[in-house]
C-alpha cells in the first residue's frame, strides 16, 4: 500500500439501515461509523447546501425524518445519495465520509447550535 492509499481510507463496507436511518461505513483502516440520514442530508457536499464559496452555507431546517432512497457507488472514491426529499446533488467522496464520521459529535452540535440560533427547533433539543 502506497502512502497516499495508507492516508485515504476507502470504504470496505457500506451499509444502510433503513428502519434505524443510518449508514454504516467499515474503511480499510478500521475505523467504522454510523451516519445518520438527517446528518448526511444537512452536511451534503452540495452546493444547494455548502453555497458556492465560504459563509454561503444554508441551513437546512426540518430534515429530522429524511431517509434515503439509494446510494450509487460513482469510480472509485465516492458515493452518490438520493435522499428521499429529493436531494440528489452533491458527491459524498470517501475523505468527505470519513471526516464526517470523525467530526460527527462537533458537527451535530454545531448543526443543532445554528437551528437553535435560527429560532428552530429539533426533536434533539427538546
Amino acid at each position: 500500500m502506497s502512502d497516499n492509499e495508507a492516508s485515504n481510507p476507502r470504504p470496505t463496507d457500506i451499509r444502510l439501515h433503513g428502519k434505524s436511518r443510518v449508514l454504516e461505513l467499515v474503511f480499510d483502516d478500521g475505523y467504522t461509523c454510523n451516519l445518520t440520514c438527517e446528518y448526511l442530508r444537512v452536511h451534503s457536499p452540495s452546493a444547494e447546501v455548502q453555497g458556492h464559496g465560504p459563509g454561503q452555507e444554508v441551513l437546512q431546517i426540518g430534515k429530522e425524518s429524511v431517509g434515503i432512497d439509494a446510494l450509487e457507488p460513482v469510480g472509485n472514491y465516492a458515493l452518490k445519495i438520493r435522499f428521499d426529499d429529493g436531494h440528489d446533488t452533491g458527491l459524498f467522496t470517501w475523505p468527505y465520509l470519513y471526516a464526517l464520521g470523525k467530526r460527527y459529535e462537533y458537527n451535530w452540535q454545531a448543526y443543532l447550535q445554528r437551528l437553535k440560533e435560527a429560532g428552530h427547533s429539533h426533536t434533539a433539543l427538546t
